[in-house]
């Protein structure tokens, strides 16, 4: 990442080779923009979810609402209780306490910008415990037991396991 100062202002520029990547199982993480790099003004990462892979169970935030722009392909989401699929070119903000998850479409891969405003402490600290617990390293109770810490509370939604095509693990 590299920093520019412009009369006492700083600007974030991360360019695509220098972003960390993270494998968590059939979705890759491009890390582009944390807490501390951006004053706690707003995460960025680029998601890429393989034709019918997960993304995220439902959860809520507390504190940040989460920007979702699709940039490729489809993706499925919750948002409260209405699930939509958005498309290429969609934008969907889910303010923050509201349930929300997402995946890719079968068949289609996901490619997504993915905001949280105002950022949440140490997320990319989130993401790289999501890639530990996928390899083994870690156990999936270290993700519950960081709800707190990471302000990601999973929830049960039946609208969400309701939905046709769902049912996947």
């Amino acid at each position: 990442m590299s920093l520019f100062n412009t009369d006492g202002s700083r600007a974030l520029h991360t360019k695509a080779g220098d972003a960390e990547t993270l494998a968590v199982g059939a979705t890759e993480i491009r890390l582009l923009a944390d807490a501390d790099d951006t004053g706690g003004v707003v995460n960025a990462n680029r998601t890429l979810i393989a034709p019918g892979g997960t993304g995220a169970p439902p959860h809520f935030h507390t504190s940040s609402a989460e920007l979702f722009f699709v940039l490729g392909g489809s993706l499925r989401t919750l948002a409260g209780e209405q699930v939509l699929t958005l498309d290429e070119g969609d934008f969907l903000m889910v303010p923050r306490g509201m349930p929300h998850a997402f995946e890719a479409v079968d068949g289609v891969a996901a490619d997504v910008l993915i905001l949280f405003t105002p950022a949440i402490p140490q997320r990319f600290e989130y993401f790289r415990l999501g890639e530990r617990v996928v390899k083994g390293q870690a156990s999936p109770q270290e993700i519950l037991a960081s709800q707190d810490r990471f302000d990601n509370h999973f929830i049960d939604s039946p609208h969400w396991l309701n939905t046709a095509g769902r049912g996947r693990s």
